[in-house]
């Protein structure tokens, strides 16, 4: 059994890790590097270990000085969180041949769906539909000229590793396609170490929904429903809601259960999500998440199931405890990432936390590692809260947000709490009528207002 729990992360993700940890009756182990040395998270595990200097590649990316905090610690498993080596299949392989657990999927599925390439062929082959474009990677003008040519543009030329908007560029007609194509190879191997890319149609006014699987090591798989996460900046999510608005019950129940077959057909472990884009009531794979979303709380709200608690019994071992019949899915959840951010420029504005105070109530949930007096960093993602909220109804949910946001005070930084106030009393968001370019084209407005 699992004993003690090394969190190779840091900030709000490490601080939810460990409290389900604690709620198990693990030890936890934090690392940290030398500019989280007062994070939450490391002050209230049970051991920690400074890893390194503040740059990432030589504390939270640091393989082997991770290795050696758990091995003189004595940690029997290492939880990656979300980013930094979460989807790296050399690090659970690592983790794995010095019989330390990695709580997580096998390495041979993290590279299978690490590649988007591979990933949309693995996945068309089990039944989850996919977006027209080429069977693989586009390596001349000419190879993509004839896929954009049969397909019809406009066309997206895609990174085959990585993500979050980099190596991806979006082509009107042909006339573009040879610099986007070259522009994309460039970004991609910059940013990702492999200059693959390929192609897709690219879809005008579509929704971002994914789909959240669990699976055991005895072949038993659930999906949990699904979130939408249209509201989108530069292709980074800024809101998350479940379920979406856009999808009735019918929708919902088939392609959670497309879900489930393929997920339990390639004999995936651990929790995980599958992306996909939606127009005119068609699903399109886009990729899947081999770790847990950011947005995983709206999922825990709706359900009643901690994600995190799942992932740790998985990688233990266990059976899960419930089948797809005994999940219930009750009211609706909304989550707002909080950056520290010029609201409306996203200029980064770390610094000291001169006031904090969290909203409360029924069915608010904040997720942050922040305190009063607490030194926000400059030199990792912005990120600093989630304020999550629960309704029994959208409209509930949403005055819910509406009096938490009001009340929620982070003083000495700016942030963007008041764009969450503006948007979410925006027409189309009450009315759930948006798309994942309706965000940017807000925000141009706002620029031009």
């Amino acid at each position: 059994m699992i004993e003690k729990v090394l969190i190779a992360n840091r900030g709000e993700i490490a601080l939810r890790i460990h409290r389900a940890c604690h709620e198990m009756g693990i030890k936890t182990v934090a690392v940290h590097s030398t500019a989280d040395e007062s994070a939450m998270h490391v002050r209230l595990a049970d051991e920690s270990v400074c890893i390194g200097p503040p740059p990432s590649a030589e504390s939270y990316l640091n393989i082997p000085a991770i290795i050696s905090a758990a091995e003189i610690t004595g940690a029997d498993a290492i939880h990656p969180g979300y980013g930094f080596l979460s989807e790296s299949a050399k690090f659970a392989e690592i983790i794995e041949k010095h019989g330390i657990v990695f709580i997580g999927p096998t390495a041979e599925h993290i590279t299978l769906m690490g590649d988007k390439i591979s990933a949309k062929e693995a996945v068309k082959n089990v039944g989850i539909p996919v977006v027209p474009g080429s069977e693989g990677e586009v390596s001349e003008f000419k190879d993509a000229a004839k896929v954009a040519k049969r397909i019809g543009y406009p066309v997206i030329v895609k990174a085959a590793s990585g993500g979050g908007g980099r190596g991806m560029k979006v082509v009107k007609s042909e006339s573009e396609l040879e610099i986007a194509v070259s522009s994309a190879k460039r970004e991609a191997a910059v940013s990702f170490g492999d200059g693959t890319v390929y192609l897709e149609k690219f879809l005008t006014t579509p929704r971002h929904i994914e789909v959240q699987v669990l699976a055991d090591t005895h072949g038993n798989v659930v999906h949990l429903g699904e979130r939408d996460c249209s509201l989108q900046r530069r292709h980074q999510k800024v809101l998350e809601e479940s379920p979406s608005p856009a999808l009735n019950s019918t929708e919902r129940d088939a392609i959670g259960e497309v879900c489930r077959k393929a997920i339990q057909a390639i004999g995936y472990r651990g929790a995980g999500t599958i992306e996909f884009l939606y127009e005119n009531g068609k699903f399109y794979f886009i990729e899947m998440n081999t770790r847990l979303q950011v947005e995983h709380p709206i999922t825990e709200m709706i359900t009643g199931i901690d994600l995190v608690r799942e992932q740790i019994r998985i990688a233990d071992g266990l059976t899960l405890q419930f089948k797809q019949e005994d999940i219930k899915f009750s009211g609706h959840a909304i989550e707002c990432r909080i950056n520290a951010e010029d609201p409306y420029t996203f200029m980064p504005s770390p610094g000291q936390v001169k006031d904090y105070h969290t909203p409360g109530g029924l069915d608010v949930r904040v997720d942050s590692g922040l305190y009063t007096r607490y030194k926000i960093p400059p030199h990792y993602d912005s990120m600093i809260a989630k304020l999550i909220v629960h309704g029994k109804t959208r409209n509930e949910c949403l005055m819910r947000l509406r009096r938490s946001l009001e009340e929620y005070v982070i003083d000495g930084v700016k942030t963007t709490i008041p764009l969450h106030q503006r948007l979410i009393r925006e027409d189309d968001f009450i009315s759930g009528d948006y798309n994942i370019h309706w965000l940017e084209k807000y925000l141009d407005s706002l620029a031009i207002d």
